[in-house]
């Protein structure tokens, strides 16, 4: 995974920018920038996100790990399945992005 996502995770996490679990991300993805779902978030769920993040135009990531890796990745000891940011820079949305692409394209 890119580091640019890890270390916007973990800077956003220490400003308290970030917000986490499908529930929660669902209720407030108006104040979303990007969100990242991890591959362990159900389907219904996973759809029910899309569907309002394409409606506000937020950026989505398919993060390409479970949601324990996702977890992991913000330096948390349990299992996150989705995480938005609250605030993020465009050139880190775009970095983040790019990443994604190139990885999927590798896979």
């Amino acid at each position: 995974m890119s580091k640019i996502l890890e270390k916007s995770l973990k800077d956003a996490r220490k400003e308290d920018n970030l917000t986490m679990g499908a529930k929660q991300v669902l209720i407030s993805v108006k104040n979303s920038k990007l969100i990242i779902l991890s591959q362990s978030i159900k389907k219904e769920m996973f759809e029910k996100i899309e569907f309002d993040a394409k409606k506000e135009k937020i950026p989505l990531v398919n993060f390409q790990g479970t949601s324990v890796a996702l977890g992991r990745l913000c330096g948390l000891q349990f299992r996150i399945s989705t995480i938005s940011f609250t605030s993020i820079d465009d050139a880190s949305i775009k970095s983040i992005l790019k990443d994604t692409e190139v990885e999927k394209k590798n896979d």
